[in-house]
């Protein structure tokens, strides 16, 4: 085996080593379901025993009392997957990319940013699919939301090395 082979062997496993992982803190896990489960629970009891209300309007409590269940799931299911960062691109524990580091433009995470709770935004060079596993991060156009749900910790640390491989890979491009 040449050298080249295994210099290339070498700097494949390093791009798809994880760098770091973001996960959802349990307490603040379970608290995001809880609060939905009792928000749901409660506009169910209120369609159920609030007889003097209007048909269309004790549906429509139920209706949301229901969907607001059905996104506690949601939360539950996304919320047990992790984020992973390696030199190549922004994961889910799954394998579902996120975002490519070459796709990355910039890292906000400013006090005035438009990002979820313990978390930081991505903005993308072109927009990208919808997509939101709630709690842990959303994808609407350009920008992705990474947080939530997660450690404030984990978050910041994430998004300072984002910011980093960011910075080498647009210094890699003026070199070559």
């Amino acid at each position: 085996m040449s050298d080249r082979s295994r210099k290339g062997e070498r700097e494949e496993e390093r791009a798809g080593e994880v760098l770091i992982v973001l996960r959802a803190s349990a307490p603040r896990r379970l608290f995001a379901l809880m609060v939905l489960i009792a928000l749901g629970a409660l506009l169910a009891w209120l369609a159920i025993a609030a007889p003097e209300m209007a048909l269309w309007i004790r549906l429509l409590l139920l209706a949301a009392g229901g969907g607001v269940l059905w996104l506690g799931l949601g939360l539950y299911e996304a919320t047990g997957r992790r984020l992973e960062l390696t030199r190549e691109a922004l994961r889910e524990s799954g394998g579902r990319v996120l975002a490519r580091i070459g796709e990355i433009e910039a890292v906000s995470r400013g006090t005035f940013a438009l990002k979820p709770a313990h978390g930081f935004t991505l903005i993308l060079k072109k927009p990208a699919p919808r997509a939101w596993a709630p709690g842990l991060w959303w994808r609407f156009g350009r920008r992705i939301g990474i947080g939530g749900v997660t450690s404030a910790g984990q978050a910041k640390a994430m998004a300072e090395l984002l910011t980093m491989l960011i910075a080498q890979r647009k210094a890699d491009g003026e070199k070559g």
